[in-house]
């Protein structure tokens, strides 16, 4: 079988998640491209920012709009190693993010293909495009170790 190299932002993705797991916290890295480019890139912070809402979507969904001087990331692809929550999936519609690519499915408390699937309520102001699965392997084993290591 031949492994394909994961896409550069989805490698960036899973780089920014060890990183997070490094720092203690839940490993999940998120990079937001635009026009090819990644324009924010960031993981978990929840814990060292004593902050709940400091999820890497969140924060990377911040600094983007921050590097953009805007509030809305039209044409932005949004890159993420776990299927977002119901907290990143309303704040991947109110900024408006083109795409979104994520690795591993989150049957616990992702938002997009699980639980709420929050894209396909009726009253969504905004529709991304949706793929999953690249990297899943890779995110899901990251996220099995941090956990084991933990209990």
């Amino acid at each position: 079988m031949t492994r394909w190299p994961l896409p550069e932002p989805m490698r960036a993705a899973l780089d920014e998640a060890a990183q997070a797991a490094a720092e203690g916290e839940v490993p999940i890295g998120a990079v937001v491209v635009k026009d090819g480019k990644v324009i924010a890139s960031t993981h978990n912070q929840p814990r060292v920012m004593c902050d709940p809402t400091a999820h890497a979507e969140v924060l990377a969904i911040r600094a983007a709009a921050a590097t953009l001087g805007q509030e809305r990331l039209e044409g932005c692809d949004l890159w993420v190693s776990l299927e977002p929550c119901a907290m990143c999936a309303g704040a991947i519609v109110h900024a408006r993010i083109a795409r979104v690519y994520y690795a591993a499915s989150d049957p616990k408390g992702g938002a997009v293909e699980h639980g709420g699937r929050i894209f396909d309520q009726p009253t969504c102001l905004h529709r991304p495009e949706v793929y999953s699965g690249m990297g899943e392997a890779e995110a899901a084993e990251m996220l099995r170790t941090f956990f084991r290591e933990r209990r």
